[in-house]
């Protein structure tokens, strides 16, 4: 690669230009001799408040973002009130230790069990990095960790990575893009990214090295990242920008491909929060509305009362739409205060999650569908009810009839879990619909942890194999009369939610952002394109191959800059 350019992974579709600003993120180490003046109570008193004030900003931060950085924040707001941390931090202090040593060294501790777990919570050793540095930094009366001060103008953010509670509060008119070393395509950082519309790359090699304020041209779709770029280049960039914002505002309304083939374009939401950006964006419907921002980061479940209030607006904000509700999707790294722990799990992404924690607790799931039910009552949404993590049919009868006792008739299944897509046709015959989660299923496809950087190359839903499975899915809906959506992240990607298309997806999915994109895209292309597009992208042996092969078969994308 030239010095003059880098290139990694583009996640969040756009341009951005400015002068290159590292994240701010210098908190020492505190001193390992580091000892109190002998009031262990009073120092004890103080760990306790820094913990609570960080674990309070977090959550504070995911419910003013909304959506997936809630659900995000508040997992990460449990860690750092986690009584076993707790338990371990005044553990320390007793035998005289200072509290920010032994907040740092419980943490250490802590995040040595979380990386031998493997799987989701070794991914989550990097989230415990951010939080024990926010909670020295409140101890040591040193400034937070995060974005750079008033800034002269609009930057480019450069970083190793970004954790969740920085990326939740990017402003999109002063950070115009941000690269990181690390990260993949389905990373909560890429998430989140196109979640605010923020031009992104990460797993960008050598990005570290780039020195502070070097201007940055960043594409967001190809992954390239120019250094010091002449004016010419970056004029190019801005009028492509312009044209393809007009572009993509000439095209409104219900979503279908150049011939007429309908196919609703919905929104992902995670509460009430996210109602008005996929009204604006034009949403038909809801296509995944996350309910974990109901049990995260409490002790005690929420009432069904609480729940069908929160229930309610959405399905009246969407009156008439279609509404598909993913129950509780808890376990590995959404652990519920409100259960007993659950016992060590070698591989917990491989553990109870989803309907198999449903398994244990049938009582949590009859809750939740009652209140779903009472909140439908009186409005006119399309109310569809969703299980996460089903592997089987046996388990997919089971939730049926649970959704069915609680006067809920319409009940489906996420296709998350190979094992799913390939006996599609068993699941079509016992279930309602499908939602395809491209986020999990392409991980556990490619056996490649979606948090792991050194495995971005695999965390790719453009891999032939994880095309076969939607495929296979969709072919077996078909058969079957039965609706197949896609409600993972890899719908905001308007190539491949073309593809989608010719495999036989019947909905999109997506963040409310993305929904111009996805739309403008399906509006230049026919039935017969998506078609081809998929076939060409099957036929190819990497996901890099896969994504060109399908791009060449869908020329009108570089017209509108996508």
């Amino acid at each position: 690669m030239h010095a003059d350019r880098l290139a990694g992974l583009g996640v969040s579709p756009g341009a951005g230009y400015g002068p290159a600003h590292r994240l701010v993120r210098d908190v020492p180490e505190p001193p390992r001799a580091a000892r109190h003046g002998g009031d262990a109570r009073a120092e004890l008193l103080r760990a306790e408040q820094a913990l609570e004030r960080v674990a309070a900003d977090l959550a504070a931060r995911g419910d003013q973002a909304g959506g997936e950085a809630r659900d995000v924040l508040a997992a990460q707001a449990m860690m750092a009130r986690d009584p076993d941390l707790a338990a371990r931090v005044a553990e320390l202090i007793e035998q005289g230790v200072a509290a920010s040593r032994a907040v740092f060294d419980a943490f250490a501790g802590y995040r040595e069990l979380l990386a031998a777990a493997g799987g989701y919570l070794a991914a989550r050793a990097a989230d415990l990095d951010d939080i024990r540095d926010r909670v020295v930094a409140a101890l040591e009366g040193l400034a937070l960790p995060g974005l750079p001060a008033d800034p002269a103008e609009p930057y480019v953010l450069v970083a190793r990575d970004l954790a969740p509670a920085d990326t939740v509060l990017l402003d999109p008119a002063t950070v115009v893009a941000f690269v990181t070393e690390e990260g993949g395509p389905t990373s909560h950082t890429a998430i989140l990214a196109r979640a605010l519309g923020v031009p992104a790359v990460v797993g960008c090699a050598g990005a570290g090295a780039i020195p502070p304020g070097t201007p940055l041209l960043v594409d967001g779709s190809t992954g390239v990242v120019r250094l010091s770029p002449d004016e010419d280049e970056v004029a190019r960039a801005v009028r492509a920008a312009e044209q393809s914002t007009a572009l993509l505002a000439a095209v409104s309304g219900a979503g279908a491909t150049a011939d007429g083939h309908a196919v609703p374009l919905l929104a992902n939401v995670g509460g009430p929060a996210d109602i008005a950006p996929a009204l604006a964006a034009g949403a038909e419907g809801v296509g995944l509305f996350r309910t974990e921002f109901l049990f995260l980061d409490r002790v005690d479940p929420p009432t069904w009362e609480e729940q069908q209030d929160a229930y309610r607006e959405v399905f009246e904000a969407f009156s008439g739409s279609r509404v598909i509700v993913r129950v509780l999707d808890a376990g590995a790294d959404k652990p519920l205060d409100f259960l007993p722990p659950p016992a060590p799990e070698p591989n917990p992404a491989l553990g109870e999650r989803g309907v198999r924690l449903f398994r244990r607790f049938p009582e949590v799931l009859a809750a939740q569908l009652e209140a779903l039910a009472r909140a439908a009552k009186g409005t006119s949404a399309r109310v569809q009810v969703m299980a996460p993590m089903v592997a089987t049919a046996e388990e997919a009868v089971w939730f049926g009839e649970a959704c069915r006792a609680a006067g809920l008739p319409s009940a489906g299944v996420m296709i998350e879990i190979p094992a799913a897509a390939l006996r599609a046709a068993d699941l079509a015959a016992v279930t309602g619909f499908f939602s395809i989660g491209t986020n999990d299923l392409t991980q556990y496809t490619l056996a490649a942890d979606r948090e792991a950087g050194a495995l971005a190359g695999l965390q790719d839903p453009w891999h032939p194999a994880v095309l076969d499975l939607v495929a296979l899915t969709a072919a077996a809906a078909g058969g079957s009369g039965r609706d197949c959506g896609v409600c993972g992240e890899a719908a905001a990607d308007p190539a491949l939610a073309c593809v989608f298309v010719g495999l036989g997806v019947t909905s999109l999915s997506m963040a409310a952002s993305a929904l111009p994109r996805v739309r403008a895209a399906l509006a230049r292309h026919t039935v017969d394109d998506c078609r081809r597009a998929a076939a060409a992208a099957r036929a190819a042996g990497t996901a890099s191959a896969a994504r060109a092969a399908a791009r060449a078969e869908l020329p009108a994308l570089a017209d509108l800059s996508l």
